[in-house]
């Protein structure tokens, strides 16, 4: 049974905090614990909190589970509120500094339960493809008239 934790409003940008989720994503936790421990992104502290979250959630949903077959199913980041600030700029203008945040979710789940829906989905493939298909009916096309060529003969 799958778990969920969530992060909100991490005032990082979006696009910043893709770079971490996907090398985590699909990863084991206990690699994907070490490799944000050990990345200098800013961002990776916050996201090793959350991952530990989610693997503290899945514990308290499945008591007496074995922990260390836990992969990270699904992590997606969302953009979050952006706060409009003004810089000074030359000639007494000024330019807008747009500072991003985002959401960021995770879904951890245990291997063994994940391969048995990859399974399922797999057979129930194979079934449609082996079911017969009633083959189009045909209908009575024209065929446009040959178009007549110009007679270009100078006399």
């Amino acid at each position: 049974m799958e778990a969920v934790a969530k992060l909100n409003n991490e005032p990082t940008s979006p696009r910043k905090m893709r770079l971490l989720v996907d090398l985590v994503r699909g990863m084991k936790v206990e690699k994907a614990l070490a490799v944000l421990e050990h990345n200098p992104k800013h961002s990776s502290v916050p996201l090793r909190k959350l991952i530990l979250s989610a693997i503290s959630n899945w514990k308290s949903k499945n008591e007496g589970a074995d922990e260390t077959a836990l992969i990270v199913k699904t992590i997606f980041v969302d953009a979050a509120r952006v706060i409009k600030r003004m810089r000074p700029a030359p000639q007494g203008r000024g330019y807008r500094v747009r500072k991003r945040s985002n959401h960021v979710t995770v879904f951890v789940d245990s291997a063994d339960a994940i391969e048995t829906k990859v399974k399922v989905s797999k057979k129930e493939t194979v079934i449609k493809e082996v079911a017969p298909v009633a083959a189009p009916k045909k209908t009575a096309t024209k065929k446009a008239a040959p178009k007549k060529k110009a007679n270009l003969e100078t006399e």
